[in-house]
């Protein structure tokens, strides 16, 4: 999912705030620092989640046969070789709980 500017921006400013409110942590740095740190930081995520994307989408494409995008199949794919891509990133999604 691709965010904008002006969401991470947002996003940011939250961030810091929910900072900000606990007492548990202790600030040593200007506010609008850590706010640009958490800016830099969501950037950094977006980039590497475009990059799982495309390779994950070119892991599809290049499968013997096509497989339409948007189809049963296609989707159940998409899902393996995400989580598998994050997962050599070192990053472990928990699986939804069962109802």
């Amino acid at each position: 999912m691709k965010l904008s500017r002006e969401k991470i921006i947002q996003l940011s400013h939250r961030v810091t705030g929910a900072i900000e409110e606990l007492d548990e942590v202790e600030i040593f740095d200007e506010p609008n620092n850590i706010r640009q740190e958490i800016v830099k930081i969501l950037n950094d995520l977006m980039h590497d989640e475009e990059k799982v994307d495309s390779t994950v989408r070119q892991k599809i494409m290049s499968q013997k046969r096509a497989i339409p995008e948007g189809s049963a199949e296609w989707d159940i794919l998409y899902r393996k070789y995400y989580t598998d891509e994050l997962r050599r990133l070192g990053i472990v999604i928990a699986p939804p709980p069962r109802r």
